[in-house]
């Protein structure tokens, strides 16, 4: 299992990399595994508010589907236009190409909440 140190995680199995005043996020290589083949995928809207911990994108897989949620509250800034014509993306690249959205995060306090990788890998 893929668990890289560099990262913050979420118990709801989403990895967040930090980056000055934004946040890029995607889903770990343990969910896509659980997920399985990815077919479809639901992003949030450029612009959105979103509120810690809420659902804000979906992922279909030939099992079901699974709510992704934002790791921390802000605005959306930027989708990933390229996992939606190919989703199974998500499952080939995980951590880079496969990522689902970035949040301009409006709360430094609620970064402090997020898993290190060591953590994460105890949670699973």
């Amino acid at each position: 299992m893929n668990i890289p140190q560099g990262l913050k995680y979420t118990k709801t199995h989403e990895w967040v990399k930090i980056d000055g005043n934004k946040v890029k996020v995607g889903i770990t290589d343990f969910a896509q595994h659980e997920i399985t083949d990815i077919v479809h995928v639901e992003l949030p809207e450029i612009s959105k508010q979103v509120k810690k911990e809420q659902p804000v994108a979906v992922i279909e897989s030939v099992k079901s589907a699974f709510d992704i949620y934002t790791p921390v509250s802000g605005k959306i800034v930027e989708i990933n236009d390229n996992i939606l014509g190919s989703p199974e993306v998500v499952n080939q690249s995980p951590y880079e190409s496969g990522y689902l959205f970035v949040v301009e995060f409006s709360d430094e306090k609620e970064l402090a909440s997020l898993l290190n990788a060591d953590d994460y890998k105890k949670l699973i």
